[in-house]
């Protein structure tokens, strides 16, 4: 086999890939270093085991699919960022298809909890963009939030919403938009 020298990029590209078109149970050093026409050896240059491979792929599809401006001020209100969201999952069950269902089912012992955690910090990413947007829409009523219910504990029951759509593969965001409107504006 070729060992020509690729990079952390082009083997994340060829997981994706794999993800993409076979599944995330299709990934393991083989079947990358194939598909990046390099020995298994090369691979291992990169990624230590299978679960830092499949940890590090995992986290490569979220940010693929999720890939947030690094500007919450580009959204002009919330539900435009929430539109965005249901968006990028629509797209990402397209491009990966089974990847929200299956991926965090598909990691065993080790790997179980580096892809948890991995997942725990994209989703982190989310909430934390949706809670800056929150707080620079200005249309938001100013009695909206108070001790009873932070912009915190809003999110995070918008954010329950968004993994149960996720789950179901529903990626209608109108009922969300709705509920948004009727509680904040």
């Amino acid at each position: 086999m070729n060992t020509v020298i690729t990079s952390r990029e082009a083997i994340l590209e060829k997981s994706r890939e794999i993800i993409s078109i076979q599944g995330l149970a299709a990934l393991n050093i083989c079947s990358v270093a194939s598909a990046c026409g390099v020995s298994v050896g090369s691979i291992y240059n990169y990624f230590h085991s299978k679960s830092d491979l499949t940890a590090s792929a995992v986290e490569d599809v979220w940010h693929d699919i999720f890939h947030f401006q690094e500007r919450a001020e580009d959204f002009a209100c919330f539900p435009d960022c929430l539109k965005w969201i249901f968006g990028c999952m629509k797209n990402g069950s397209e491009k990966y298809p089974g990847f929200f269902t299956f991926h965090s089912m598909s990691f065993l012992g080790e790997e179980k909890e580096d892809g948890q955690r991995l997942m725990a910090q994209s989703w982190l990413h989310i909430q934390n963009v949706l809670i800056r947007v929150l707080e620079n829409d200005q249309s938001v009523r100013p009695d909206a939030f108070g001790e009873t219910l932070t912009r915190q504990e809003f999110v995070d029951i918008i954010f329950s919403f968004i993994i149960s759509a996720l789950v179901r593969r529903n990626y209608d965001s109108r009922a969300i938009l709705e509920m948004v409107r009727r509680a904040i504006y």
